[in-house]
């Protein structure tokens, strides 16, 4: 029996057959662009990997189209929207997406280039904490850092109350590019954090260097302290809260609610845009090994992609996509997403489906790509649908029709 595509997918994700590649041609696959770079992946499947369709039928609506450049989404206790607005304030969306509230007073913020307000999460306790956690690109006497803070949501809901910086990703510099800054709550409470290695040439090795906090994704405490026993607590010139090196601009970070993995994706410099697992004290290679080039169309380093001690990503994209953010899908509402890791592209004006099988990717979908927005922040509603965030200042609702 000949097997068409769809029916392929949901073989190979109930574990029924081992592999697809006999099923699909080359026509199939999503991407079909130009690489930057004619490098070949270490292995079968880690690149443009075979189209799939979502057979549920969709209902696409924009809840609100005035917000000011959004960067992140967070859903509260009560279904409502919390959102990051760039230029340095938050605001409140009920659950239909009209403005409830507006909140100020936060830190003074670099909004230039890449900067401004960032990422936002909630305490796994906010219901009763109210504690709000945030990310934002920090004006120093010389140069610019990214900063964690924390504070409670008073009850007007129009200030952060008790607001303390709990970290700063050090050295400071004077690029406005690449601050990374994603923030996941693990298991027990504490946080992970992702952070740029702020692009300029000059810097951009510091993700090899264990004793800075850029290009690394760290583990810290609710009060931004080290997490004990980290995999370089002890170690002579090293950061003990520092979990994982060798990242580019690492914009998503999320949790696989299946596995409790930590999956990441980052920007590639011209192509090599990448989705990794996270794993305590590994080195994902930057800027020594990577699928992209310059910007110039050269060789970054000696144009190696692959070193012994250094990790492979899960999955890259070249061309660019530009992976603003990703999210997992752990609604009811769409069956056929449960456990589908979806990423926000920039440069790629649509959303990424990725499906999931034993931490390969096994089939790839292009979302909203008629929309020609760039995607900054994804999260999944209390209703199971999809929520989308744009630099264009829509709020996307994407539902089962």
């Amino acid at each position: 029996m000949k097997l068409n595509n769809q029916q392929c997918i949901r073989l190979l994700t109930a574990g029924l057959i081992l592999t697809c590649a006999n099923v699909f041609s080359v026509s199939a696959q999503v991407e079909t662009g130009t690489p930057s770079a004619d490098y070949k992946p270490a292995f079968a499947g880690q690149t443009r990997i075979t189209a799939v369709k979502t057979q549920t039928p969709l209902n696409i609506s924009i809840l609100n189209s005035k917000l000011e450049n959004p960067w992140a989404i967070s859903v509260m206790p009560d279904g409502r929207f919390l959102i990051t607005q760039k230029q340095g304030t938050m605001v409140i969306l009920s659950t239909d997406g009209k403005l409830q509230k507006k909140i100020t007073g936060l830190p003074e913020v670099d909004p230039s280039g890449q900067g401004g307000l960032l990422d936002v999460t909630l305490a796994p306790d906010f219901a009763k904490s109210r504690l709000v956690y945030w990310a934002y690109s920090a004006p120093q006497a010389k140069g610019v850092l990214l900063a964690i803070a924390k504070g409670k949501l008073a009850a007007n809901e129009t200030t952060i109350e008790d607001q303390k910086v709990i970290y700063k990703a050090t050295p400071a510099y004077n690029g406005k590019l690449q601050y990374g800054s994603r923030i996941v709550f693990d298991k027990n409470g504490n946080l992970f954090v992702s952070t740029g290695e702020r692009s300029g040439s000059d810097i951009r090795i510091q993700a090899q260097y264990l004793n800075s906090s850029l290009g690394k994704i760290l583990h810290l405490t609710p009060d931004g302290k080290p997490v004990a026993n980290g995999p370089f607590a002890g170690k002579a010139d090293a950061r003990p809260e520092i979990y994982a090196y060798g990242l580019r601009n690492p914009d998503g970070l999320a949790i696989n609610p299946q596995t409790g993995e930590l999956w990441e994706a980052e920007f590639g410099p011209k192509g090599g845009d990448e989705v990794n697992i996270i794993k305590p004290g590994k080195n994902y290679g930057w800027p020594i090994i990577t699928y992209g080039v310059e910007y110039s169309g050269r060789k970054v380093g000696e144009g190696i992609q692959q070193k012994e001690g250094m990790e492979q990503p899960v999955y890259y994209w070249n061309p660019s996509i530009s992976p603003g953010t990703i999210a997992f899908y752990n609604g009811d509402a769409l069956a056929e997403w449960k456990g589908n890791l979806f990423v926000g592209a920039l440069s790629g004006s649509h959303i990424i489906r990725l499906v999931i099988k034993d931490n390969k990717v096994v089939g790839e979908e292009r979302l909203l790509e008629n929309k020609g927005e760039r995607f900054r922040d994804l999260v999944g509603g209390k209703d199971g649908a999809l929520y989308a965030v744009t630099d264009n200042g829509n709020l996307y609702k994407i539902a089962k029709k």
